[in-house]
């Protein structure tokens, strides 16, 4: 995003927040209806592009939005789009974009909330390996012939009792409404805004053999004074790697197996 949409995704993300922090406000329940709304937006352009026209006065906005959510989602959603209206946006798609991400945020809040957040960020990050690992499971859950009740079911039968149910809704809204982005890409941004929860980043870390508890420690600690904010590490086990560590953080690669070593070498001696 850029221009007015970044300003206006702060002024959004502020208000969820303000919302969230009140008790008595049900953030699983915003989760839905906001979802719900991302989905009309997103199926409906043209209404899209009247509630985002600068051409529009932004009052005029905000009341049209209340009388088509009237009844229809709780007054803390319609007062969140209503709100979010009022703003400018430099594309119709980017209001789309927020209130998806305001989805997921309002679900990992409710998950923070319940003190399950460290749980829906490993769920998530597993069930990513396991699509990698596995392509008859991505393709199925990528196949755009398939309905998306018959791709939430099998979300649901998968993870069904075994993860969070944060975890579970989240998945089966991205497999359902990809809109546009790849499995990978959906989990992996789902990840970071987990982590933005405790103003942590995020390091994919990849070992020969399973980390020590102390290793884990000492690792987390010598990233978070290397970025200088706290780190929640996502650990998976890889015997090709041979031996040693590597840790992605975002677009950053820190690699020091001894696989990389001998293809650095190799390369070398091809040279």
């Amino acid at each position: 995003m850029n221009g007015a949409s970044r300003e206006a995704l702060a002024a959004a993300r502020e208000r969820l927040d303000a919302l969230t922090d009140s008790t008595s406000v049900d953030a699983a329940k915003l989760a839905e209806e906001l979802a719900a709304v991302t989905a009309l937006l997103d199926r409906e352009v043209s209404l899209r592009r009247v509630l985002t026209d600068p051409a529009q006065a932004g009052e005029a906005k905000a009341e049209l939005a209340a009388r088509l959510l009237s009844g229809q989602v709780g007054g803390e959603t319609a007062d969140l789009v209503s709100g979010m209206v009022r703003s400018r946006w430099s594309q119709s798609r980017d209001l789309v974009d927020t209130l998806e991400e305001l989805a997921a945020t309002a679900d990992l809040t409710a998950a923070q909330q319940a003190g399950a957040l460290d749980d829906v960020e490993d769920e998530l990050f597993r069930f990513g390996r396991i699509v990698a690992s596995n392509p008859e499971l991505r393709a199925a859950l990528t196949n755009r012939s398939a309905t998306a009740s018959a791709k939430g079911e099998l979300v649901r039968s998968l993870l069904g009792g075994k993860a969070d149910g944060v975890t579970v809704r989240l998945i089966v809204r991205l497999v359902t409404r990809p809109r546009g982005r790849s499995l990978e890409a959906g989990l992996e941004s789902l990840s970071k805004l987990a982590a933005a929860r405790r103003d942590r980043m995020v390091a994919v870390v990849v070992s020969a053999v399973p980390l020590s508890d102390r290793q884990k420690q000492r690792l987390g600690a010598a990233l978070a004074s290397l970025y200088g904010r706290q780190m929640h590490l996502n650990l998976d086990v890889d015997p090709a790697v041979v031996g040693g560590i590597s840790v992605r953080v975002g677009d950053e690669v820190i690699d020091g197996t001894i696989a990389d070593r001998l293809e650095e070498a190799a390369r070398r001696l091809a040279g």
